[in-house]
């Protein structure tokens, strides 16, 4: 008996991953203003939880390879959104400390994800909105 191949369109690695495209494209424009990316804005949204920590766990709260969180790290250095110190206790640790300028700016950067937010959910209403992030949640853990 031949079972039909079901159709792409169908198929839940195309269906997340054009909803990441669709979400990750609608925040990349609401933060081009400010010279932030999504992952970037991830790493701030994770220092605004708590602050001083170190990259290491940054990377593993966030599921991010050491090799594109220390390039993330950089860039975000570079531009003076964060700091980089030696840990006091181990100099071979390195804590990543928000700049000044993103605390003034947390409120405008958080409405602009708040933002993004409603623009992609638009059309859910709010059980569906509810239901999807448990099931997003359910999938990735």
């Amino acid at each position: 008996m031949n079972v039909p191949e079901p159709k792409y369109e169908d198929c839940i690695i195309f269906l997340l991953a054009k909803a990441y495209q669709k979400a990750h494209s609608t925040f990349k424009k609401r933060l081009i203003d400010y010279g932030l990316t999504p992952i970037q804005h991830l790493i701030l949204e994770a220092l605004w939880q708590e602050d001083g920590q170190s990259a290491g766990d940054i990377g593993k709260k966030l599921v991010l390879d050491g090799a594109t969180l220390s390039g993330v790290l950089d860039r975000l250095a570079a531009g003076n959104w964060i700091k980089k110190e030696p840990d006091p206790d181990d100099k071979r640790m390195i804590r990543v400390y928000l700049a000044e300028k993103v605390k003034t700016l947390r409120p405008r950067l958080a409405a602009e994800r708040n933002r993004a937010n409603e623009e992609i959910l638009h059309n859910l209403t709010l059980e569906e909105k509810v239901l999807l992030k448990r099931l997003l949640r359910d999938v990735h853990a």
